[in-house]
């Protein structure tokens, strides 16, 4: 039977890599993607796996926190859609990591790296090719670096060619990105001929576990619902804020009326995912560009913050 269980589903990836018990399934995700001179051989999980985060419908990030046994900080998550400030989100929790550490008293050269790494379902840079970025704090024009800072990985995981016949020999962050995008069509048998590493055994185990439990599944079948709905009301929002961008600006005759019209779909939409009483058409047409730009930025970070 096909495991049917998609790793990328929160639920499921915290599990898989956010349990204690299944630290060395995340060590091993961190050395495939990091590739440090010397690979990660313990981390402490900060954040573990806890039931009590996926109650309700709400689709949140769910990243792992960790620390490697040299200092290091460490943030994992997985992304299934592309959301506004994504970047600057990875940044700023590297960033706050980094500044974290240093404690009253500290001294400025205990400070240890901050890596926030994000790993994709969905393409972020479309006019490019590469698959795994990292990002440093660097002066690109003369190739220095300050070092053991602040890093950000972005990893988008379908640009990879990934083929069943040659997967068993392919580097490793190639086969994790197998796992994740491929693990839900097979049978765990099979899978575990593709994958043979002893990491991916351990996590192939844990989502063969979670489509065997009834417990597991349900939630499992909860979460993959408010995935799919939160991405189907970003969608809408882009596909209204169109609509009504090109209505207004028909009815108009002004050269910004398709950008006003975005602004009101967007908004509108924001507001329901919000659960707030949605604004009338007639309300937000008394407002400027500016302050409708105001009022969407307002409601992105709102979004945000409540899935972080």
């Amino acid at each position: 039977m096909l495991l049917g269980i998609k790793p990328t589903v929160d639920f499921v990836f915290k599990k898989v890599f956010g349990s204690p018990e299944n630290v060395a399934v995340l060590i091993g995700l961190l050395n495939a993607i990091l590739k440090l001179p010397r690979p990660i051989v313990h981390v402490e999980i900060l954040n573990p796996f806890n039931y009590q985060e996926f109650a309700d419908d709400k689709l949140i990030v769910l990243d792992i926190r960790a620390r490697d046994s040299v200092g290091r900080w460490l943030n994992i998550e997985m992304q299934v859609t592309i959301i506004p400030g994504l970047l600057q989100r990875l940044v700023y929790y590297a960033g706050t990591m980094y500044v974290d550490q240093l404690k009253s008293g500290g001294s400025y050269a205990d400070l240890r790296s901050a890596i926030s790494i994000c790993l994709l379902e969905k393409i972020l840079f479309r006019d490019d090719t590469v698959a795994h970025h990292r990002f440093r704090l660097a002066d690109p024009e003369h190739g220095m670096e300050i070092p053991e800072t602040i890093e950000v990985h972005t990893v988008e995981l379908t640009k990879y060619n990934l083929q069943e016949a040659t997967i068993s020999h392919a580097p490793e962050v190639e086969q994790w990105a197998f796992f994740f995008l491929y693990a839900d069509r097979y049978e765990p048998e099979r899978l575990r001929e593709l994958l043979p590493g002893v990491e991916f055994q351990r996590a192939i185990s844990v989502v063969e576990a979670i489509a065997a439990k009834t417990e597991d599944r349900m939630m499992y079948d909860q979460r993959l619902k408010a995935q799919r709905d939160y991405q189907w009301g970003l969608d809408s929002a882009r596909e209204q804020g169109r609509q009504e961008g090109r209505q207004e600006g028909r009815q108009e005759g002004r050269q910004e009326g398709r950008h006003e019209g975005e602004l009101l779909g967007k908004i509108r939409i924001l507001q329901e995912l919000l659960g707030e009483e949605t604004s009338s058409p007639e309300r937000l047409d008394e407002r400027t560009t500016d302050e409708l730009s105001e009022i969407l930025a307002d409601l992105q970070q709102r979004l945000r913050s409540r899935e972080s």
